[in-house]
């Protein structure tokens, strides 16, 4: 069982990532390790861990760098700057810099000077002391060749220290002669498959690995490193140049399935239902076995979208660290975050500094709950973007500077050294095993042909290409090497790459013959289904007393904690109440019925967004916050002692980009996990309409991947001007593939419900998980609703026999003397029930159409049937005609219900709502009066 809240381990707050003192006579730095709660304590999702070790600096260090402080400042300055003028360029094209501060003289020294100089503490050289000569000839070869680091701005001194030590010592890493050629054959295998299918498919656009080969041995020694550390999984994500290398090298991709893309074919068997995605957005999951040891590797399919895969990879580490009981989900207190599960990211140079998702994902790496122990980064660095050179592309002096909002250390690497790329790699998983944190190895290569092989890069950049197509390729450079150390002939390589070369014809010959598969179903996925072409019913209600014992927990706070007084009233006090009368029963109680009857069955639950805990609107309090200590305590993780299914609360940094991502990347990963992503403000989501047009509503589609991930958008015309009103539905309407002429199935893309009751968002939540498959859910949420005593509901309508549904009636006018009927979604049915109490209008029906995708049409058929003497047919909404759910529910109505609807509601407006108070006000009146005049 999980370790709940209460059991989890305390450590010390300290006001900064580390802090300093005087211990025994010597410098003792305690490393402060992960962001924590303010509060310190754990939650589910969350545990706190007491720094690893002590960081210790000797009396005697401190001493010789007292009596050697220039020599000190010199060697300090090279650790800062050395990468300002190391040979990173494989074309040659950038000019070293002069810089200032590497110059002995700024420090009082002297190239003259013989004097050993004691170097304990200082410099690691291979031995206890050297000549200032000997000593800058060695911070040339360390800090100003072909690999060279960034690490100054790390925060903590134990990380600068353990680096300045480690880079130190990487040139004493070397390759065995069997490393060597196998990195050999990997270069060399690269550049064949490049060129194989450069012949065989000359107008496909492939994005090849061309000059920058060098990342097989980087993603080879990662994949090695990982299992020989234990890590189970490797879940990465990477865009399109090189992709198809590293799957067919690496990742045992069938190059049968690719060349059926490359002929225009299908990836998928047709027995499933899919439309496929363009060649290079394939993807594959696989085990690779390194000696005894073995680990799993999946790479997440990406969209055209550059960046936007990274913190969907990062939320699908996340969840199957939770599957995998890995770090803060551990019963273990030793565990460590990212013990079992890794994130590699890939990124291309230009688009790592100009999208904003970049920055958004870094600053939540170290927040509770988003935290996966550490990503391992790769960027490979064209110099260029598609045409935009890199001066023109940043403001930065390079690509990856924008890591340095978290502290990341950055090793910049030649691609035309391939050894070196490996050891950047060493040093960078090394890091992140020991510190838990993210890393960046930047492979500065060149990209040999255009944007694509048949883009003509020379239009733009005619010097750079001048001398890429007059140099070597880095696989051709790196045998002639092997063969000039004496490592191997060039042959073995060649003779091996031949038969590479003829195993890739012969696959091709048999392509016509090659039948895909299709492996979206199997593992955590084994049991469901593609979503049925017609409409499934599911009893989603819980027993009387189920719900109330989980009411009543859900508000249960032990006796050390002290609740704010206003809560213990209004919040648990009058939730207690309505679940013993079992009335009048709001939206946040019914969540909690839905969300702690799921934990109960087993399920997990995560709810994340921007103040998720206690909620926008201050009504959901799922988290309650002692208000002596500011421990946090969550109700629902406690009602049995044995307890399977946990709550795990998110309150998000400020983003929705790149948080609504990693909650997609947590939906696909975990079936049996309810994934909860809640806007402060419907329209919000926009900030992540990336996310929602390249995975939410087409991953499936595209890629095979079922999502349950429910989007809780606040929406009503209150008075709240253009951008906290509308959740624009009409966006996700457009989106969504419901048939205009026919009848629907459960197989639409999403789903888009209105609900006007607790009780359906209480089925809706619950549907979620019990059905057979994944579906994303975007739910237009209450604000005023919340509230409202009308729109409250029973602990019957939550009971066994009932279910979400997709219309309600009208049971309080009687059909036989309605003359007009109108129709309506969402919390507008309120506002015309309570109008036509008022007029007595008892000739008009009020009709909820609460699932608008897939379409009701069959509902709405039975239910328009009752009034056979009904004249006027009307949609009312309480939105601008151009926004809500008009223009969709118009043509259906009228070729699949059979009926012509009148409009009534507000007029178009370039706006989602007007921000003049006495205009609102007026068009409020305006659209509840006019469906009864």
């Amino acid at each position: 069982m999980y370790r709940t809240a209460v059991l989890f381990r305390r450590h010390a707050l300290v006001a900064r990532n580390l802090c300093v003192c005087r211990k025994h006579g010597q410098l003792s730095v305690t490393y402060g390790g992960r962001r924590s709660y303010h509060s310190k304590h754990g939650v589910y999702g969350y545990q706190p861990r007491l720094p690893k070790v002590d960081f210790k600096v000797s009396d005697s260090v401190i001493a010789n760098r007292a009596s050697n402080a220039n020599l000190l400042r010199l060697v300090t300055a090279y650790r800062e700057n050395g990468h300002k003028t190391s040979k990173l360029d494989p074309l040659g094209l950038l000019e070293r810099r002069e810089v200032a501060e590497l110059d002995p003289k700024m420090y009082g020294l002297s190239t003259e000077d013989t004097t050993e100089y004691n170097l304990e503490g200082i410099l690691n050289i291979g031995k206890s002391s050297a000549t200032l000569k000997e000593i800058l000839e060695h911070l040339e070869s360390i800090y100003c060749g072909t690999i060279s680091a960034e690490f100054s701005h790390v925060e903590d001194i134990r990380e600068r220290e353990w680096l300045s030590n480690n880079f130190e010592e990487l040139q004493n890493y070397n390759l065995s002669a069997e490393e060597k050629k196998e990195l050999g054959l990997l270069l060399a295998k690269s550049q064949e498959f490049d060129l194989f299918t450069a012949v065989k498919f000359t107008t496909v656009k492939r994005y090849g690995g061309e000059g920058a080969e060098s990342m097989q041995g980087f993603f080879h020694q990662v994949f090695k490193e990982a299992a020989q550390n234990e890590i189970e999984q490797v879940v990465m994500c990477m865009p399109h140049r090189g992709r198809n290398n590293v799957l067919t090298g690496l990742l045992k991709f069938p190059p049968m399935t690719m060349y059926r893309k490359m002929r225009g074919l299908s990836e998928f068997p047709e027995n499933v239902q899919a439309s496929g995605d363009v060649l290079s957005h394939l993807t594959n999951s696989v085990d690779l076995q390194f000696e005894d040891k073995s680990v799993h590797v999946t790479m997440i399919p990406n969209p055209s979208h550059l960046e936007a895969n990274i913190p969907v990879a990062v939320g699908k580490t996340r969840a199957r660290q939770q599957s995998l009981k890995d770090g803060d989900y551990s019963n273990n207190a030793t565990a460590r975050l990212g013990d079992k599960v890794l994130c590699l990211q890939v990124h291309g140079d230009a688009a790592f500094c100009a999208q904003g998702i970049v920055a958004e994902n870094f600053n939540m790496a170290y927040c509770p709950h988003f935290d996966v122990g550490g990503s391992l980064h790769l960027i490979v660095n064209n110099q260029l973007g598609f045409t935009t050179e890199s001066q023109q592309g940043r403001s930065s002096m390079y690509c990856s500077d924008v890591s340095k909002i978290v502290n990341c250390p950055i090793i910049h690497v030649n691609g035309d050294h391939p050894e070196d790329v490996v050891r950047a790699c060493k040093l960078a998983m090394d890091y992140r095993q020991e510190f838990r944190k993210d890393v960046i190895v930047d492979l500065v290569c060149f990209r040999r042909w255009g944007h694509n092989e048949i883009d003509d890069p020379t239009f733009t950049q005619p010097l750079m290409y001048n001398v890429i197509h007059n140099r070597r390729s880095v696989p051709d450079e790196y045998l002639d090497q092997l063969e000039r150390e004496g490592v191997c002939k060039k042959s073995e390589i060649t003779s091996q790459v031949a038969e590479y070369h003829a195993d890739l014809n012969q696959q091709l010959s048999r392509v016509d013959q090659h039948v895909p598969t299709a492996n979206h179903l199997e593992k955590q996925w084994s049991g469901f289904i593609q979503a049925p072409a017609h409409i499934t019913m599911w009893d989603t209600g819980v027993d009387k007393d189920i719900l109330k014992f989980v009411g009543g927990k859900s508000v249960d706070v032990p006796p050390e904690v002290e609740v704010h007084a206003k809560l213990a009233k209004a919040h648990i006090g009058a939730r207690l109440q309505k679940i013993q009368e079992g009335s009048d029963i709001d939206w946040a109680t019914a969540e909690a019925f839905a969300i702690g009857s799921l934990l109960f069955q087993g399920f997990n639950a995560r709810i994340s967004g921007q103040d998720v805990g206690r909620g926008t609107f201050s009504h959901r309090h799922a988290m309650l916050v002692d208000q002596k200590t500011d421990k946090i305590h969550i109700p629902l993780n406690h009602m049995v002692e044995e307890q399977q299914g946990f709550l795990e609360v998110a309150n998000s940094s400020l983003s929705e980009l790149a948080v609504l991502a990693f909650e997609y990347g947590m939906s696909i990963e975990s079936p049996n996990s309810l994934t909860i992503w809640e806007a402060q403000f419907g329209d919000f989501f926009n900030g992540a309409q990336v996310i929602i047009d390249t995975y939410v509503t087409t991953g499936e589609t595209k890629w095979l991947l079922q999502s349950g991930l429910v989007m809780l958008l606040p929406h009503g015309m209150d008075g709240a001007g253009p951008e906290h009103s509308s959740c624009r539905m009409e966006r996700f309407l457009l989106q969504c593939d419901s048939k205009e002429n026919g009848i629907d199935g459960d197989n639409v893309n999403i789903q888009i419900v209105n609900p006007t009751t607790p009780a359906q968002y209480f089925h809706l939540l619950r549907r979620q998980m019990v059905r057979n498959y994944r579906k994303p859910l975007v739910v237009v949420a209450p604000k005023i609703l919340l509230r409202l005593p009308a729109a409250t509901s029973d602990l019957k309508d939550m009971m066994p026999g009932t279910s979400f549904k997709p219309v309600v009636g009208d049971n309080k006018v009687n059909p036989a003397g309605v003359s007009r009927v109108l129709f309506v979604t969402g919390k507008h049915y309120y506002a015309l029930a309570k109008q036509r109490e008022a007029l007595k209008a008892d000739n008009v029906a009020i009709i909820r159409v609460e699932s608008l995708c897939p379409f009701p049409a069959v509902e709405l058929r039975q239910e328009v049937q009752k009034y056979s003497k009904a004249k006027e047919f009307i949609w009312c909404q309480e939105e601008h005609q151009n926004s809500g759910a008009w223009t969709f529910v118009n043509p259906r109505f009228q070729n699949n219900v059979g009926i012509k609807l009148a409009y009534v509601g507000r007029g178009p407006l370039a706006t989602p709502a007007v921000g003049i108070a006495k205009i609102h006000q007026e068009e409020a009146k305006d659209v509840i009066q006019k469906p009864f005049q």
